[in-house]
């Protein structure tokens, strides 16, 4: 008798649209173990203290333009990913709890709900905020409407684009950018 093979992460959350995402997409999130990306991304960061205060707390990427290298370890039950901005890492920690995808990224931990949209000729998978915790205390959602994320794909490559604007602090990261799955 032969064991199927475990479901990963993203299989689980979205089932009967995983198959509709584009070839990179799908790569990305169906490799189990180890493994290593490479490609460019554009960082726009806020500039006031509170944004600078809160991208900190979430050790998100400083501003620039450049490469950034991607490192997922992932298993059916949590991935970890390593990214690594200028030299910068930003490390996150990535799980299912109640139907959402939960990500710990420093002291904040996001439950993110999945859905797969038509964009262009393809699909994507976009990320919107459902619930937040900062060491343990649940944060109010309306705060964190201007947080979320796109993964599509264009030419034929992984593309990314992942921001995050709050009410009275502004914006804290705007990162875009592309990474070779082959």
């Amino acid at each position: 008798m032969t064991l199927a093979a475990p479901t990963p992460l993203y299989r689980q959350l979205l089932p009967a649209r995983f198959d509709d995402l584009p070839p990179s997409v799908r790569v990305l999130h169906e490799r189990a173990g180890l493994h290593r990306y490479r490609g460019k991304v554009e960082v726009e960061r806020g500039r006031g203290v509170l944004s600078r205060l809160c991208a900190w707390a979430t050790r998100l990427p400083v501003a620039g333009r450049g490469t950034i290298e991607v490192e997922i370890d992932s298993t059916p039950h949590h991935e970890r990913w390593a990214r690594e901005f200028a030299g910068r890492a930003m490390r996150s920690q990535l799980w299912i709890s109640d139907g959402l995808l939960c990500e710990r990224l420093g002291l904040v931990t996001f439950g993110f709900r999945l859905d797969v949209v038509p964009l262009g000729a393809g699909h994507a998978i976009v990320w919107r905020v459902a619930k937040v915790r900062a060491l343990g205390v649940p944060l109010p959602g309306c705060w964190f409407e201007g947080v979320g994320a796109r993964e599509y794909e264009r030419d034929r490559r992984y593309r990314f684009d992942v921001f995050a604007t709050m009410p009275w602090i502004g914006r804290l990261v705007h990162y875009r950018g592309w990474l070779d799955v082959g």
